[in-house]
């Protein structure tokens, strides 16, 4: 069986399938988990709810959909709105390094690197943060902070691990 990825801070779980150049992400949400503003810059994400009711920020609006394609390059989010786990589908073409973003950013939520509502637990924690942030940003750009934030910390990152900074405490 394959392993189920999880992250306590967006409340939910994920199961990563791949078949050539689509990766299938399956994902049970649980009330009130979900994700924030974002963009993939050239992924196509097309997300089927299977139970639940799952809410879809869509030019500005929150809307309740069972379907929904998101084109590449536009921002969207999700939440469940439901009193129960919310379980969708999501296949993205192309599947780029999608898998291991999630899987990097809820190892740092399982270690308590963020709070509730998804912010750094500690400076040493945005560091890292953005260091993640930076890997990937050509799969996923978040909404916050301004990229200008996330390059600084980086680079604050990447010189502590060559020693050529003081450490963060």
């Amino acid at each position: 069986m394959t392993r189920l990825v999880e992250d306590p801070v967006l409340k939910q779980r994920y199961r990563f399938t791949r078949e050539g150049d689509v990766l299938t992400v399956e994902a049970w949400v649980e009330p009130g988990g979900g994700v924030t503003p974002h963009v993939h810059p050239s992924m196509e994400e097309r997300f089927e709810v299977l139970d639940g009711e799952i809410e879809f920020l869509v030019d500005r609006r929150w809307r309740a959909l069972p379907e929904l394609v998101v084109p590449a390059g536009t921002r969207h989010a999700y939440r469940n709105v439901s009193a129960g786990t919310a379980h969708m589908v999501t296949e993205v073409t192309p599947p780029h390094e999608l898998e291991e973003f999630l899987t990097e950013v809820a190892a740092l939520a399982r270690e308590g690197k963020f709070t509730r509502r998804g912010l750094p637990t500690s400076l040493r924690a945005a560091v890292e943060a953005a260091v993640v942030a930076a890997r990937y940003r050509d799969t996923v750009e978040l909404g916050f902070p301004p990229w200008f934030a996330v390059a600084a910390l980086a680079r604050l990152g990447s010189s502590r691990t060559t020693g050529h900074s003081t450490a963060i405490r």
